[in-house]
């Protein structure tokens, strides 16, 4: 699975009831492949190439981890303790994203 369609799965996997009255972006930099992020406004979700001007929070990691992450093989914060995912920013908001997408 590329990056993008990993992206793509997260985004049909969104759960707008959990993010009812939140206004986030989530900044993905993956190492070896291509940014992107993820904007949360009040329900909706809308994925994007590239980076964002002010993300809330940023995280960093390579395909793998976020493939392993997206499809639930990977606990995130496992990932985060061994090192494979850092996160700049609001780090609570990173604890949000299985909340907001069901993993796997």
């Amino acid at each position: 699975m590329s990056v993008a369609q990993v992206f793509e799965k997260l985004e049909q996997n969104f759960n707008a009831d959990a993010a009812a009255g939140m206004d986030l972006v989530f900044q993905f930099n993956i190492e070896d492949d291509k940014n992107y992020h993820l904007v949360i406004n009040d329900g909706t979700c809308q994925l994007n190439e590239g980076d964002h001007d002010d993300p809330s929070v940023t995280l960093i990691m390579n395909s793998e981890t976020l493939q392993g992450i997206v499809s639930g093989e990977t606990d995130g914060m496992q990932a985060f303790m061994a090192g494979q995912l850092r996160a700049e920013g609001d780090m609570m908001l990173a604890t949000k994203l299985g909340e907001l997408f069901s993993m796997g």
